[in-house]
């Protein structure tokens, strides 16, 4: 399609560098700011003018309606003879385009006009003058627009006989400008010059700022990496050194069901418990840690942002692990129950062929006591997990590690005064399955370690108002000093192999989650025992 001129030259500039647009916009500002500057002052200049004319015929009107000739002649006859040369005169000598003197009926006496000699004054601007007062006015005449002063004439007795009027036409703004063209054209060069480059070196600083990316490249740019923030599957959060939010994606929102925009809030309100504040004191990065907020689990990696050596906000990186956790906790459930059932029938063939022998040696009643006794044990047990512990996964949890410590030649007690009935609030069945199972997982490693006559892991759950209290105890091989004050600590193990050091620091994450205590009494070759407190209030953080 063809474009029109004006088309073209609109086409043409919208297509220029990001350089020469800044310099054209910016010489133009400076071209409008110098024509406001000279209209300015060119206003100014009129008003000091006016103001000098004005003053030089006040002086001028004084001095003619001081001259004795025109005082004592005003009211006889044929006296514009005396007084119109001597006005013309003084005229002359002061530069003024017009000296008009009047008597009391407004009869001009004199007037450079010779033809206006003798004929009334009609203008209405002198009425005043006629009243002995004396002013300078702007008045548009036939001539142009005028400065004129007005003087009344007193005679001996101060009764006033006439009036003076003096009077200059203004220059136009034409005239004026072209009286000071030279000076005008000077100022206006340096303007632009100055302007030119100033605009010019504006436009390579900015230009440098923005990377030497023209506006529609920066703008790509931002919608492509809008569109990959929003559609990573890691939610991102980041907040400013007051703590408000300053950018957060589609994901994060998704995983915490935030609805609605919330840049500018602070996080606490938002979404309490990300602990992503405490990086704006830290200073530093905490990675790879497990939170869990709300009803979310997210590992997360939390960093500061900085610019130059001052930090300006922190980030936070983080995934959502609640489903895969669920899953794991499900397979994982999966295999406890294969071992149970595994444990369970090994012990059960143990029993039927200890019944069956008894049975082929004809002692019936000792077959029928054994297998009363080991129906009431196993009814005893479950009995009581299912009457004093509340939740079916840590009952079913206990169950299996006690018959797997039956396996390993453990004894598994579970003191008889253990009773649950809630969890904290700020934590649930997952939290108390992870703590327990490796807590006792850990009690039979230290176990397989020692030979005794009787081996044993002791566990105790006690809860009131106030607090829920967990112990865990063994008389396996103990730990050393340096041991025991390192076996929270991530990757930290005295076994050998992949994957080890998690389980405790897992268990120490609950701990904090928690806002509980913890504390591990252990002593070579004696045993150890863990003991853990969790407030049954408080809220999350």
């Amino acid at each position: 399609m063809k474009r029109s001129k004006g088309e073209s030259v609109l086409f043409k500039l919208r297509n220029l560098p990001i350089k020469w647009k800044i310099t054209i916009f910016s010489f133009g500002i400076v071209l409008f700011s110098a024509l406001i500057g000279g209209i300015i002052i060119l206003g100014t200049m009129t008003r000091l003018m006016e103001e000098e004319i004005g003053q030089r015929l006040l002086v001028t009107a004084r001095t003619v309606a001081e001259i004795p000739v025109v005082r004592e002649n005003m009211a006889e006859p044929d006296s514009w003879r005396e007084i119109d040369p001597i006005t013309n005169r003084i005229r002359i000598i002061n530069s003024v385009d017009y000296i008009v003197v009047m008597d009391m009926n407004r009869i001009r006496l004199s007037d450079p006009v010779k033809q206006r000699i003798g004929t009334p004054f009609t203008g209405k601007e002198a009425e005043e003058a006629f009243t002995e007062h004396t002013y300078v006015n702007k008045v548009k005449g036939d001539q142009g627009v005028a400065i004129r002063a007005y003087v009344p004439v007193m005679d001996a007795e101060h009764h006033q006989v006439g009036v003076v009027v003096a009077g200059h036409l203004l220059p136009g703004i034409v005239e004026m400008i072209l009286s000071q063209r030279k000076s005008i054209a000077i100022t206006l060069f340096l303007s632009l010059l100055f302007g030119i480059w100033g605009s010019w070196q504006l436009a390579k600083q900015i230009k440098r700022q923005m990377l030497n990316l023209e506006p529609y490249e920066i703008a790509r740019i931002l919608r492509e990496r809008t569109a990959m923030f929003h559609a990573m599957h890691e939610g991102i959060i980041a907040i400013d050194n007051q703590e408000r939010i300053t950018v957060i994606n589609d994901r994060a929102k998704q995983v915490f069901q935030i609805t609605g925009d919330v840049i500018g809030q602070n996080i606490h309100q938002v979404i309490p418990g990300t602990r992503l504040p405490e990086i704006l004191a830290l200073q530093h990065g905490v990675y790879n840690m497990e939170l869990r907020i709300g009803d979310a689990l997210i590992w997360s990696n939390r960093i500061p942002i900085r610019v130059g050596d001052q930090t300006v906000g922190a980030i936070a990186i983080f995934q959502d692990r609640t489903e895969v956790t669920r899953i794991a906790e499900e397979l994982t459930g999966v295999k406890e129950f294969v071992e149970a059932l595994r444990v369970q029938n090994h012990e059960y063939m143990n029993k039927l062929h200890t019944i069956a022998g008894l049975l082929q040696l004809g002692q019936i009643e000792k077959a029928l006591d054994y297998l009363f006794k080991i129906s009431e044990q196993q009814r005893d047990v479950s009995t009581f997990l299912t009457r004093r512990i509340a939740d079916d996964n840590l009952s079913g949890l206990l169950l299996a590690k006690i018959r797997r410590g039956k396996e390993l030649g453990v004894d598994v007690v579970v003191d008889r005064r253990s009773h649950l009935e809630r969890f904290p609030k700020h934590l649930d069945h997952h939290d108390f399955v992870l703590v327990l199972g490796n807590l006792i997982e850990n009690a039979f490693d230290a176990l397989a370690q020692v030979v005794r006559e009787k081996k044993e892991v002791y566990v105790s759950i006690e809860q009131d108002d106030e607090l829920l209290s967990l112990m865990v105890e063994d008389n396996g091989c103990g730990m050393s000093p340096e041991t025991a004050g390192r076996i929270m600590e991530r990757g930290y193990s005295t076994k050998q192999g992949e994957n080890r050091g998690i389980g405790l620091f897992l268990v120490n994450q609950v701990v904090e989650v928690g806002k509980g205590k913890w504390v591990c009494d252990s002593e070579p070759g004696v045993g150890t025992s863990f003991i853990l407190t969790f407030p049954m209030k408080g809220d999350r953080q």
